[in-house]
């Protein structure tokens, strides 16, 4: 079938349709309109022979946007990995990305106790004595289109992967736009004869076209070096996940660094939070409340409205939200869990857990403890 995303241009350069299967450009808003909770893959069988499956989408088009083909759906991967390279359609939030290379996570499901060998032991004074299993799961590290950057700003932040300063500001913060973390199974992979296909600054500094391979976009020296020397910033190791009446909650936690502040060590992270309305109900996020317990004994207490200046409503048309934050501690590691309060459209509210998730530390082998910035390999 078609998966359409937004791309402005004049009616006249509308591409001829071809028999072959293929990914076609629209509005965001259409794509979650019509297909509801997330982007549906092609058939196995119809992306192996090319057959070609449209949805029309054209009733809704916008005046002055067109579609326009961008490539060819593949069929999704049920066993390995993508490489890097592969060009991919979000299958939640819709924008056009491309792989860097993979990370292989502990996800905690607590909604699920796979028999697993690995645990994760129970956050003390948090909900629940329910033991939590781990078992492996692929996420990708991958640039986002810039131009699709627009369409999603009011679901996903397109600069979520932050960075501290490698100044005397131990609370200075920058960050890489268009960087993301995505899971296998939100990736819906397509190929294209463009030699540069996606738009975003790092894609030429760190791939080159090779059409001899497949993808035909292989990974730059750059690349590498970046990805090795930056490894302690841009690790994911652990993810957590919780479900509560149909709102399901992902953390995935990031260890920053540490800085020196007022004769004291303060231990950075920053924390990814997606969630998702698993349901047909509308719900809209009201408030936050969290518990933050530190090593050194301290435990806070955190309440607010919404998350990051935003309550967001979750529908089954844009069912998704995800966003991150940072939490700092004078201890090298701690724990943090909490609830969500939503609301209900007849009024009535309902609290969403928060799984318990651990804050570790690193060992920094920077003198200081300053790790080298994400450019550093760059220059």
């Amino acid at each position: 079938m078609a998966a359409c995303v937004i791309r402005r241009g004049l009616l006249s350069t509308v591409s001829k349709y071809n028999k072959s299967h293929m990914l076609r450009h629209l509005s965001f808003e259409s794509i979650n309109r019509h297909e509801g909770h997330r982007l549906r893959p092609p058939c196995s069988s119809c992306a192996g022979l090319g057959v070609q499956q449209t949805r029309s989408l054209s009733r809704n088009r916008p005046e002055g946007k067109v579609l326009e083909t961008v490539g060819v759906f593949e069929a999704p991967k049920q066993h390995g990995k993508y490489e890097t390279g592969q060009l991919f359609l979000h299958s939640v939030f819709g924008y056009r990305g491309i792989v860097l290379f993979p990370w292989h996570a502990r996800l905690y499901d607590r909604d699920v106790t796979p028999p697993t060998t690995e645990s994760k032991p129970e956050t003390p004074g948090t909900h629940g004595s329910k033991e939590v299993k781990g078992k492996t799961h692929t996420y990708y590290q991958v640039l986002i289109d810039t131009r699709d950057c627009p369409h999603i700003s009011q679901r996903s932040q397109t600069e979520a992967v932050t960075f501290l300063a490698n100044h005397d500001d131990s609370r200075a913060l920058y960050a890489i736009p268009g960087l993301d973390y995505v899971s296998h199974e939100d990736i819906l992979p397509y190929n294209s004869t463009d030699q540069i296909p996606i738009q975003h600054e790092l894609f030429e500094r760190f791939l080159m076209f090779n059409p001899s391979k497949a993808p035909p976009f292989i990974a730059r020296d750059t690349l590498r070096a970046w990805q090795e020397k930056n490894h302690p910033w841009l690790e994911l190791s652990d993810v957590h996940r919780e479900t509560t009446e149909s709102i399901r909650v992902t953390v995935i936690p990031f260890y920053m660094g540490m800085r020196e502040a007022q004769n004291s060590h303060v231990y950075w992270w920053r924390y990814c939070i997606r969630l998702e309305n698993l349901g047909n109900e509308v719900v809209q996020l009201r408030e936050r409340h969290w518990r933050i317990f530190s090593l050194s004994g301290t435990l806070e207490t955190v309440r607010g409205r919404g998350v990051v200046g935003r309550e967001p409503v979750l529908s089954k048309e844009q069912p998704a939200f995800q966003y991150s934050s940072h939490v700092s501690l004078q201890a090298p590691s701690g724990h943090m869990w909490g609830s969500y309060r939503f609301e209900r459209a007849n009024g009535t509210f309902f609290d969403v857990r928060i799984p318990p998730f651990s804050l570790e530390s690193k060992k920094d082998d920077s003198p200081n403890g300053f790790l080298p910035g994400p450019f550093a390999s760059l220059v």
